[in-house]
């Protein structure tokens, strides 16, 4: 569980790295290049300990599987709440194959 919520932490810091500049399009880009850098500081600080400790629980592909999972669930909620975009309905199925994925991924075959 550690895990998880180290990786949801830092999926946070690095949707709002990737994505938070897109408000603000009117900013130069070495600017927007500077603050996404020092948010991103901040998703390692979190992302490398999750790593660490999940390691040896989960395979190196299980815990990147999860923490797409985590990206995708972290992004639609940015997108709706804070970009203020539609979720459409294709997006979901497409995320839905995606954390099918994580089944066949975790499962012990």
């Amino acid at each position: 569980m550690k895990t998880v919520i180290l990786l949801t932490i830092s999926n946070i810091f690095m949707t709002f790295a990737w994505y938070g500049h897109l408000k603000y399009k009117d900013k130069p880009l070495a600017w927007v290049i500077l603050i996404s850098w020092l948010i991103a500081f901040f998703e390692y600080c979190f992302q490398v300990p999750a790593n660490r400790t999940g390691h040896g629980m989960y395979t190196a592909a299980q815990l990147k599987t999860i923490q797409e999972v985590i990206t995708l669930v972290v992004f639609c909620a940015f997108s709706v709440i804070y970009l203020k975009e539609e979720l459409r309905w294709n997006y979901l199925v497409g995320f839905g194959l995606m954390v099918a994925a994580v089944f066949f991924v975790l499962k012990k075959w």
